[in-house]
C-alpha cells in the first residue's frame, strides 16, 4: 500500500491497484463551512424535529410537509444544486455531509431525502432547460414538494417489468398515462411526480406528472412498520392527461433515469444509515451510563461494552468507505466538468464510475445501523420494547434501508455482476493479478525479513484478502461459465467478500493518514485492528462457501488451501481492545470519533 498512483482511482479498481493513504479523503479533513453545514442540520433536528416525533408519527395534517418547506426557508434543500436555480453549488461531499446529519431525523430524514434525491434530481439531470427553470427552484426552495413513481405492484426490483402505459393523443398535445404505482414516499402530499410509464407497450419513459393533472389520483396512507410518518401512498392514473412537453429525459430512455439516479440514491442511503446509526450509539451510551443493575451502572459490565464498542467499530468503518467513495465521485465529477461535460452529464458520469462502490455502501450501511438499532434495543433491556423509549423508533424506522434503493440481495448481485462485466469490457483488468493469485500459490513462499514498517501486518492483510477475492470468482467462472450469473448464492458470497475488503481497506486508509499526520489514537488502531481481525473470519466463511458450491476432489482443496492462506489474520486480543474503546465512548457519554 505504499505505491502511489498519480491517477485517479476507477470504480472498482480498488480490487486490483494499491491506494495511498496520503491523497485518501477522510472526515478528519472537513473544512471549516462543512462543520457549520452539519451543525446547522444537527440543530434543525434538535429544535424542529425530535421534540416532535409523536406529531409526524401520527401523521398530523401538513406537518411533514411544513417541515420540509422550513428545512428549504434555511437552504437545507439547496446544498448540492447549481446556483443559476437558487442552490447554493456545493460538492458532493457537502450534499453527504448534509445527508448524514439529517439521516438521524427519522420519518423526516425519509421524506427529506427522498423530495432532494429521487423528488428533485430526475429533472435536474434529465429536464429540459424549460423543465428545469420551471420546477427546480420551487423544489429546491421547498415551496413544492417532489416524489418519485418507479415501483409497482408486480414489479419491484424488476424496474422495467413495469405495467403503466402511455400513449399519445391524436392531435398530440399530451399523453395517456394509465397504470398504478405503489410504495410512493412523499406521495400523499407532493407537488411534483416523476412518473415512469411505457409508451406504447414498450419504450420505457419518464414523464413530470403535477398534482392535479385531470385522471390522477392517489390511495389512502400505508400503516407501515416503521418510518410511520413518512408518507407513503399508492399513484392512480386513468387517462392521466400529461403535457407532452413534459416527457423526461429521451423517449424508450426512462432506464437511464431509473438507474443512475439510483446509484447517487445508494451512497446517499448510507450517509443517512451514518447519521441514524451514530445516533443510535449515543441513545445507547447514555442509557447504559444511567441504567444501574446489581448497583452498577450496566456500562461496567463487559457484556454491554463488547455491545458498544462493536457499534462504534462498524460506524467508523462504514463513514471511512462512505467519505473516500463520496470524494472519488466529487474528484471524477470534476475531471468530467474540465473535460466540457456540463454539470449533470458529468455527475451521473461519476456516479456511474462509481456505480460498484455505491452499492456496497448500501448494503454496508443499512445493515450497521440495523445492527447498532438491534443492540441499542438490547442494551435498554425491556425498556428498548418500549415506545416510550426513542430506541424502539429506530429499530422499526431501520428495517426499510434494506430494502428501499434495491434491496440488499439486488445489490449484492450487482456488485459482483458489474465487477465481471467490467472485466469482461476491458475496464477492470482483473485478469492479470487473478494469474498472479495462482501463480503465488504455487510457489514457496517468502519466509525473508518480516516488514517492520508502520501498518505493514495490516496492509499485507489487506492485500491477501483481495488474493482470495481475485482468487474465487475466477475459478468459479471457469467452472461454472455462462451459468454463474444463475448461482446467486455464490454470487453473494463473493459480494460479502467484496463489501468487508472495501470497508477493510478504506478504513486502513484513513487510520494510517491519521497516523502520518500525527492525529491518530490507541482507539482507532483498536478499531481497525478490531475490523480486520473479524473481517478476515467473515472472507473466510464466505469464501470457503463460495469455493464449496462449484468444486470438489482436488480443485477444491487446492483453492480452498487459498482462501486459507489468504485470511490468516495474526492472534489478537479484540476482547482488551473493545474495552478501550468502550472506555473511550462512556468518557464521552456520545460518539465522538
Amino acid at each position: 500500500m505504499s505505491t502511489v498512483e498519480t491517477t485517479t482511482l476507477k470504480g472498482g479498481e480498488w480490487l486490483i491497484r494499491e491506494s495511498d493513504a496520503a491523497t485518501t479523503f477522510i472526515p478528519e479533513t472537513f473544512s471549516e463551512e462543512q462543520h457549520m453545514i452539519s451543525d446547522m442540520c444537527d440543530q434543525y433536528l434538535d429544535a424542529e424535529v425530535f421534540p416532535i416525533l409523536e406529531r409526524i408519527d401520527s401523521m398530523e395534517p401538513g406537518l411533514m410537509r411544513s417541515l420540509v418547506q422550513k428545512a428549504g426557508e434555511q437552504g437545507l434543500l439547496a446544498t448540492s444544486f447549481p446556483e443559476e436555480y437558487g442552490g447554493l453549488g456545493k460538492d458532493f461531499v457537502t450534499s453527504t455531509i448534509v445527508n448524514e446529519h439529517l439521516g438521524a431525523g427519522h420519518s423526516f430524514s425519509v421524506a427529506i431525502s427522498a423530495h432532494t434525491g429521487i423528488g428533485t434530481l430526475p429533472i435536474l439531470y434529465f429536464g429540459t432547460d424549460a423543465q428545469k427553470q420551471k420546477y427546480i427552484p420551487k423544489l429546491i426552495s421547498g415551496e413544492w414538494t417532489g416524489a418519485y413513481g418507479l415501483t409497482e405492484p408486480n414489479s419491484g426490483s424488476d424496474a422495467l417489468g413495469a405495467k403503466t402505459s402511455a400513449k399519445l393523443s391524436e392531435d398530440g398535445t399530451h399523453y395517456l398515462l394509465n397504470g398504478q404505482k405503489c410504495w410512493i414516499t412523499n406521495g400523499g402530499f407532493a407537488d411534483i411526480y416523476t412518473v415512469f410509464a411505457k409508451i406504447d407497450g414498450d419504450k420505457f419513459t419518464g414523464f413530470i406528472v403535477e398534482r392535479g393533472f385531470e385522471g390522477f389520483t392517489q390511495g389512502p396512507e400505508e400503516h407501515k412498520m416503521g418510518i410511520k410518518g413518512s408518507s407513503t401512498v399508492q399513484l392512480y392514473f386513468q387517462d392521466c392527461k400529461v403535457p407532452a412537453e413534459n416527457v423526461l429525459g429521451e423517449i424508450g430512455k426512462g432506464h437511464k433515469i431509473a438507474f443512475n439516479i439510483l446509484n447517487i440514491g445508494r451512497l446517499k442511503l448510507c450517509a443517512a444509515a451514518l447519521g441514524g446509526s451514530k445516533r443510535a450509539i449515543t441513545n445507547s451510551v447514555e442509557y447504559a451510563i444511567n441504567r444501574e443493575q446489581f448497583q452498577t451502572s450496566i456500562s461496567k459490565f463487559g457484556a454491554i461494552r463488547h455491545k458498544l464498542a462493536e457499534m462504534v467499530i462498524r460506524t467508523y468503518a462504514s463513514e471511512s468507505a462512505l467519505y473516500r467513495s463520496a470524494a472519488l465521485v466529487d474528484e471524477r465529477e470534476k475531471e468530467l466538468m474540465a473535460e466540457g461535460k456540463p454539470f449533470n452529464e458529468a455527475l451521473l458520469g461519476a456516479a456511474e464510475e462509481y456505480a460498484i462502490e455505491c452499492a456496497i455502501l448500501k448494503v454496508h450501511g443499512s445493515e450497521v445501523l440495523d445492527f447498532c438499532v438491534d443492540e441499542g434495543v438490547q442494551i435498554h433491556g425491556g425498556n428498548g420494547f418500549s415506545a416510550e423509549y426513542n430506541i424502539s423508533r429506530a429499530y422499526r424506522d431501520s428495517r426499510i434501508n434494506r430494502i428501499y434503493e434495491g434491496t440488499n440481495e439486488i445489490n449484492r448481485l450487482l456488485t459482483v455482476d458489474m465487477m465481471l462485466k467490467r472485466a469482461m469490457q476491458g475496464r477492470l483488468n482483473m485478469m492479470a493479478p487473478a494469474m498472479k493469485v495462482s501463480q503465488e500459490l504455487l510457489s514457496i513462499p517468502d519466509f525473508g525479513d518480516a516488514d517492520e514498517t508502520a501498518f505493514a501486518t495490516e496492509c499485507a492483510l489487506v492485500a491477501s484478502f483481495k488474493k482470495a477475492i481475485l482468487h474465487t470468482p475466477g475459478a468459479a467462472a471457469q467452472k461454472q461459465k455462462m451459468k454463474l450469473e444463475r448461482e446467486q448464492e455464490l454470487l453473494m458470497n463473493v459480494a460479502d467478500m467484496c463489501i468487508d475488503t472495501y470497508v477493510a481497506e478504506s478504513l486502513l486508509l484513513r487510520v494510517m493518514r491519521l497516523s502520518s499526520e500525527g492525529k491518530s489514537t490507541d482507539v482507532h488502531t483498536d478499531i481497525l485492528n478490531c475490523f480486520l481481525y473479524d473481517a478476515a473470519d467473515r472472507i473466510n466463511k464466505a469464501g470457503k462457501d463460495a469455493v464449496n458450491a462449484f468444486a470438489d476432489g482436488d480443485e477444491q482443496r487446492m483453492i480452498l488451501m487459498g482462501i486459507r492462506r489468504f485470511t490468516k489474520a495474526q492472534p489478537f486480543n479484540s476482547k482488551e481492545a473493545r474495552r478501550r474503546i468502550a472506555k473511550a465512548l462512556i468518557e464521552q457519554q456520545r460518539y465522538f470519533l
